[in-house]
C-alpha cells in the first residue's frame, strides 16, 4: 500500500519465496472474462469508489485531479517507447523478495499512510471539521490512485520492471509534497480554543502526529528503497532480461545461417 505492493513476492510459512505452480501459472495466464472490470479484485473496487468520492468532493485540487492521468500517459508512452517488455507473459510482476521484516514495514505503511488517514477523514467528516478533511484528502487520493495503479499494471504482461518501479516513485515523490502542505496547514493554520474539552485536544494532535508519520515513512520509503534499491533492482532485471532475447536472437539467426548453409552444400 505504501508503493511497495509489487516489490514483494508471495512467500511461504518458511519466510522463503514460494515456488511457482504451473497449473496456477497457466490459470494467471488466461484471459480473464469481462475485460479490466472483471479483472478489479474487492480491494481495488473499493479505491476506485474513494477516488470518485474524493474527485467529486471538490476536496482535492486540480494539479493533483490531474496527476495520475499525466502519470497513466506518461508510462504508457514509456512501456511502449523507452522501456518495452522483453520477457513477456513469462515475467513476474515481483521485483524485490522482501523479508518478514520488510513486509511487516509495509503493513505499517499500509496502516500509516491508508488505514489511520481514512480514519481521520471519516472522522473529520463526523465531527464537522471541515479543515482536517481537507487536509488529509490529496494524500489519499493519491495514494488510492497509486494502488488502483500498482494492481494494474501488475495484471498486464506488456509493463516491463522499470514501469513497475516508477509508479510507486512517481506518486511518492507527488505526496511528499502534499502530506507537507498537510504538516504545515494542520501544525499552522489550525488552532485550539484556550479552554478545549480533552476530546478535541486528543483529535487535534492526532492530525498532527499522523502528518509528520506519513512524512518520515514516505520519506524513508523514498530515499532509503524506493530509489537505491528497488529502482536499480528493476532496471538490472530489465537489462537481463534484454539480454538474454538479443542473445537467443543472435544465436536463433546463426543456427539459421548454419542450417542454410548446409544445405546448400548438400
Amino acid at each position: 500500500m505504501s508503493g511497495l505492493s509489487l516489490a514483494v513476492a508471495p512467500r511461504t510459512d518458511s519466510g522463503r519465496p514460494e515456488a511457482p505452480d504451473p497449473a496456477a501459472k497457466q490459470r494467471q495466464q488466461q484471459p480473464v472474462v469481462g475485460g479490466v472490470m472483471g479483472s478489479l479484485r474487492v480491494i481495488e473496487l473499493q479505491l476506485v469508489a474513494f477516488i470518485m468520492v474524493f474527485s467529486v468532493s471538490g476536496l482535492v485540487p486540480f494539479v493533483d485531479l490531474a496527476y495520475p492521468a499525466f502519470v497513466s500517459v506518461y508510462l504508457v508512452a514509456l512501456s511502449r517507447w523507452a522501456f518495452p517488455n522483453y520477457a513477456g507473459r513469462s515475467s513476474s510482476p515481483e521485483v524485490f523478495n522482501g523479508s518478514r521484516m520488510f513486509q511487516l514495514y509495509v503493513v505499517l505503511g499500509t496502516t500509516v499512510g491508508l488505514f489511520l488517514p481514512l480514519a481521520y477523514v471519516l472522522g473529520g467528516f463526523a465531527r464537522g471539521d471541515d479543515h482536517a478533511v481537507r487536509s488529509a484528502t490529496p494524500h489519499l487520493f493519491l495514494l488510492s490512485f497509486q494502488i488502483l495503479t500498482e494492481n494494474i499494471i501488475s495484471g498486464f504482461s506488456l509493463f516491463s520492471p522499470p514501469i513497475r518501479a516508477l509508479v510507486p516513485l512517481l506518486y511518492t515523490v507527488r505526496r511528499i509534497f502534499v502530506i507537507i502542505y498537510w504538516i504545515y496547514d494542520v501544525w499552522f493554520n489550525k488552532t485550539l480554543p484556550a479552554n478545549a474539552p480533552l476530546k478535541d485536544v486528543v483529535w487535534y494532535w492526532f492530525g498532527k502526529i499522523l502528518a509528520m508519520a506519513n512524512f518520515v515513512y514516505f520519506s524513508v520509503s523514498l530515499f532509503c528503497f524506493l530509489i537505491p534499491r528497488f529502482l536499480p533492482r528493476a532496471f538490472e532485471r530489465y537489462f537481463n532480461e534484454r539480454d538474454e532475447v538479443y542473445s537467443k536472437t543472435v544465436e536463433d539467426k546463426r543456427s539459421a545461417a548454419a542450417a542454410d548453409e548446409q544445405k546448400k552444400g548438400d
